[in-house]
């Protein structure tokens, strides 16, 4: 999963060095937290939000093929 976002959002900012995952497990649920450089944090989320809500769905959709919830936390 970590892989995964690390992936895509490295695609879609400018400063692709800036991008950190961390994956944090616990036994039904992980939580992924995205940093990026504080330049490209609108492109992550995009316009209302609909970049992020498309992230969170991709997310969503590959731990439930594992059959475990995650979520995606945008860091400031």
């Amino acid at each position: 999963m970590k892989e995964f976002i690390e992936l895509i959002a490295r695609a879609l900012v400018d400063q692709p060095e800036a991008v950190f995952v961390t994956e944090i497990n616990g036994s039904y649920t992980s939580i992924v937290e995205l940093r990026v450089a504080k330049e490209d944090i609108g492109k992550i989320i995009g316009k209302r939000g609909r970049t992020a809500d498309a992230l969170r769905t991709l997310v969503n959709a590959v731990s439930s093929k594992a059959k475990k919830r995650s979520r995606l936390e945008i860091i400031d």
